[in-house]
């Protein structure tokens, strides 16, 4: 495979890459009250933990999914990261509700909170917990 090849299968995965974790963002922002982003952006540490955490599981899920395809067709391999990403959207959203449900408390409204609240590690352990499982099923 030649240099230019290289470079542009790179930039397909990037950009697929991209629009997942975008597409996650936003499932995150639609699951909780409010802006996300404004809640990150006015100093909510709960927020920031929750969308970083949502964020960094999705990309696992991308890499493994480009790593452990990477000896099919560039075609092929595309569509299983295409597919294992946004089954990993779909998971940890059903996983964040779930967590938020069981919860004593409403939890998308505490991870929005400023002040540092130690329940917000829990769908942030979830979305982390949740994407692994979607690797290992990759693998």
């Amino acid at each position: 495979m030649d240099l230019l090849t290289s470079v542009g299968y790179a930039l397909a995965y990037a950009v697929v890459g991209i629009v997942v974790l975008g597409v996650g963002y936003g499932v995150l922002d639609l699951l909780t009250p409010g802006h996300l982003g404004r809640h990150i952006m006015a100093g909510s540490m709960n927020a920031a933990l929750v969308a970083a955490s949502g964020i960094l599981g999705l990309g696992l899920v991308v890499y493994t999914a480009i790593w452990h395809h990477a000896d099919a067709s560039f075609g092929e391999a595309l569509g299983y990261t295409i597919v294992f990403g946004l089954f990993g959207v779909v998971v940890q959203a059903v996983a964040f509700r779930l967590v938020d449900i069981v919860m004593p408390d409403d939890l998308a409204a505490t991870a929005m909170e400023t002040t540092f609240h130690p329940a917000t590690l829990v769908p942030a352990a979830t979305q982390i917990a949740v994407s692994l499982v979607v690797v290992a099923s990759i693998a």
